[in-house]
């Protein structure tokens, strides 16, 4: 901005009217020297004759009184006089601030002869023109030596052909390089290696013509040393603890550090913890057992390792291995021969002298008080040593795998008890009739505990086969299974057909998941819904039928013998626990002798893309020799199918289906007549002597026969069918077609009647009603001494 005053003030005719105080000082002129005179007479013609005007003003050269050019900034502004006249008023810009070209060279010479960075300008030929103080210093050659030679020539960078072609390419494109970070050794310190940056960018005069390239290098050993440190730690974080498993989270930690942190990293845990059991506090004693859970090298040949993986023993108490266990403290060691330590461990002493290693960080791996384990991580000569910023470190990633080990731990433990319970709630082995020939496999998933299998008799040589899974895991799931099995078998008693028990299920599952939701909101069951899957068959081999039903699981496979196999065609219907949905449906099959039907849990299935798990197409290959050994085919099935990644419980149950003998099951038409007992009393006398039953038992049931039909005259509707059935038990059955229901009653002392099923309940083990589309079926069991082998 122009001052207030002008300097001077010049008519139309370019003479000077006025003249400042200012002006005066300026150009050593009085007043009286200038006024009334032409004002080109002030200006220095040499100096302007190379410059540019303009009526706004510019700079000019203006003559000194005494001969020598003034440089000026003047504005020229028109002012209008009174009478109307325009005179032309001159001022001097005001003097600007410290940023001329002067002032810029300044700082650009301090900047290259004190910056702590090596600054070099190269020539065209990327050759070095010169370089300042801290580029000598940091390449280690003297200024003499310096000038001349290529930039990689002077350093010692371990890839100087990138950096050649780095600097060539900013010298043919004129696009900056921000940076290029390389290793180098220094001149003066060989065995001391460090990380620098190498920046460049083009040169060019005002025309644009291209001078050469100015490169800067500097040392940010520290920052990337800061930057690995950080990326370790990140990388640790990252993969160590994205599994449930105590030795998988050990192996993550090591491919982790090795190479980028150390060459070598064992990592031993204490034996208890991998069994999922408490850690022992701090300090450890001189007997516990440690396991080795994790080894890597950084070498590419097989690296020599004091123990193998998986070897327990304790730590010699004279080590720093010991000694880190003892009183947590992490142990940095340098290792050479004379380490005297190493006479009490001569196994670890023979690998550190294959290794090469000479460094050794032994880290414990605590938590909360307790000790989980040991990290030991080692690096060779050429890696250096642990500086205190890496041992910090360190105690960083052994205190995150610790926390991880132990969360493994709790789950391995959780695992395990809850593993421990499912096999307890489940039967040892599935009880085989004398129709149904079975066997089972079940493998705990890692996130199973609610599979399950059973089979077990029902009346009249019947036979039930089930198998199911609850959703979740650990011990909720375990134990919500085994109440869902006590159902199945309390209903299996009341003879339910297979879908009205599923059914009644259904309302245990929906009972059981309301009284989840009631938890407090804090309780973390509350969060999880339960629900489960289940199929439910029985087998009749006198009818030679097999009727299923199924809650959202999946069909069964039946293998026939002829080497085919087949998915009946049945309804799925909704899972357990669901309030809504279709009603369940049955299904039923006719299997002929030494047909297998596969019960399973899709678990056990191999997914893919093209067959999901649904698909049991390789399930029905391993069934397609139906004459192998069950145990034999769920080992095959478990050897071809199971893969460790599959979620769940894999369960599989297969029974192999027989016909009923003749020769052990008599049945007879009765007549709707009073005599109908006393002939079914007869015919019972003549198949019980037949059978060779003992007295006692025969006696029994011939009263037992005589009870039945009895209730069937009084109230039941003809037909009338008796059929008594030798098997481990001998059962007795009444059919009629009615529909009332035989309740037991307790008679009174003066009552003729009511003590019919009362003496029938105190004769039988067991005694039941079941009903038919025909009618109604009453009937009972008797105990058989076991039968000679």
């Amino acid at each position: 901005m122009a001052r207030d005053a002008p300097l001077m003030v010049v008519d139309a005719e370019g003479m000077v009217i006025r003249w400042s105080h200012e002006a005066e000082e300026l150009l050593g002129r009085a007043a009286d020297e200038v006024i009334g005179r032409s004002a080109t007479h002030l200006v220095n013609r040499t100096a302007a004759s190379s410059r540019h005007g303009t009526h706004k003003g510019a700079g000019v050269a203006l003559q000194h009184r005494d001969g020598h050019a003034v440089d000026a900034d003047l504005r020229v502004r028109p002012l209008t006089r009174s009478d109307g006249s325009v005179v032309w008023a001159v001022f001097q810009a005001p003097a600007k601030e410290a940023t001329g070209p002067d002032v810029g060279s300044a700082a650009l010479e301090a900047l290259f002869a004190h910056a702590p960075v090596g600054m070099h300008v190269l020539d065209k030929k990327l050759r070095i023109v010169s370089a300042n103080n801290a580029a000598h210093v940091m390449c280690g050659v003297p200024a003499e030596r310096i000038v001349e030679r290529r930039l990689t020539d002077v350093y010692a960078l371990s890839t100087p052909d990138e950096v050649e072609a780095m600097l060539r390419g900013v010298l043919e494109s004129g696009v900056p390089l921000p940076g290029l970070v390389v290793s180098m050794q220094p001149k003066d310190a060989p065995g001391r290696g460090c990380t620098v940056l190498v920046s460049a960018f083009r040169l060019q005069d005002s025309r644009g013509a291209i001078l050469g390239v100015a490169a800067a290098v500097a040392d940010v050993t520290e920052y990337e040393k800061t930057r690995a440190r950080l990326r370790i730690l990140a990388g640790v974080r990252e993969r160590v603890g994205r599994s449930l498993d105590v030795v998988a989270n050990c192996q993550e930690l090591v491919e982790a550090v090795v190479p980028g942190f150390a060459d070598v990293a064992v990592v031993e845990v204490v034996d208890a913890v991998l069994r999922g059991e408490e850690p022992p506090l701090g300090p450890l004693g001189r007997d516990v057992p440690l396991r080795r859970a994790a080894f890597r090298h950084s070498g590419r040949e097989q690296q020599i390792q004091a123990h193998p993986v998986g070897d327990v023993r304790s730590l010699p108490f004279s080590t720093p291995y010991a000694r880190a266990l003892a009183d947590l403290k992490p142990r940095l060691v340098r290792l050479d021969s004379d380490t005297p330590w190493l006479v009490a461990d001569p196994a670890r002493a023979e690998a550190i002298r294959a290794s090469g290693v000479r460094t050794l960080l032994a880290a414990p791996l605590t938590l909360r008080g307790t000790v989980l384990g040991l990290v030991s991580l080692y690096r060779t000569e050429q890696a250096g040593t642990f500086d205190e910023r890496e041992v910090a470190l360190t105690l960083e990633l052994a205190a995150h795998t610790a926390l991880c080990i132990d969360n493994a731990r709790r789950y391995t433990r959780e695992h395990t008890v809850a593993t421990t319970l499912q096999r307890r709630l489940l039967p040892p082995c599935p009880s085989s009739q004398s129709t149904v020939e079975s066997a089972h496999l079940l493998v705990s998933g890692d996130e199973g505990g609610g599979g399950w299998f059973d089979t077990f008799a029902l009346s009249s040589a019947r036979t039930a086969l089930v198998v199911g899974e609850v959703t979740g895991q650990g011990i909720q799931a375990a134990t919500t299974m085994g109440q869902l099995r006590t159902v199945i078998h309390s209903l299996a008693s009341l003879d339910l057909d297979a879908d009205e028990l599923l059914a009644r299920l259904n309302d245990t599952a929906i009972l059981l998941a309301q009284e989840r939701a009631a938890l407090p909101p804090g309780d973390p069951l509350h969060r999880q819904v339960l629900t489960a899957s289940c199929v439910y068959a029985v087998y009749d081999p006198l009818t030679r039928t097999c009727t299923f039903a199924r809650a959202g699981h999946p069909a069964p496979v039946i293998a026939h013998p002829d080497g085919t196999t087949e998915i009946p065609d049945s309804p799925p219907g909704p899972l357990l626990g669901s309030s809504e949905g279709p009603p369940f449906d049955t299904a039923t099959v006719t299997l002929t002798d030494g047909s297998i039907l596969a019960l399973y849990t899709t678990a056990l299935l191999p997914a893919s893309p093209a067959r999901p798990p649904e698909n049991p197409s390789s399930l029905r290959q391993v069934l397609s020799d139906p004459d192998r050994p069950l145990q034999d085919l769920c080992d095959d099935a478990l050897y071809r199918l199971y893969r460790d990644t599959r979620p769940g419980d894999a369960v599989l149950l297969l029974g192999r289906t027989h016909t009923f003998p003749t020769e052990d099951v008599a049945t007879w038409h009765l007549i709707d007549a009073p005599t109908a007992a006393g002939t079914a009393r007869a015919h019972t006398r003549r198949q019980l002597t037949e059978w060779d039953v003992e007295e006692e038992t025969a006696y029994a049931t011939e009263l037992i026969v005589s009870e039945l039909v009895t209730n069937a005259l009084l109230h039941g509707t003809p037909p009338l069918h008796l059929r008594i059935i030798k098997d481990h038990a001998l059962t007795c059955e009444v059919q009629d077609s009615g529909a009332n229901a035989p309740r037991l009653r307790h008679a009174r002392t003066v009552d003729e009647g009511g003590r019919g099923l009362f003496i029938v309940a105190r004769l039988s083990r067991n005694w039941g009603t079941r009903y038919t589309p025909d009618g109604k079926t009453v009937w009972t069991e008797q105990a058989l001494p076991p039968q000679p082998s």
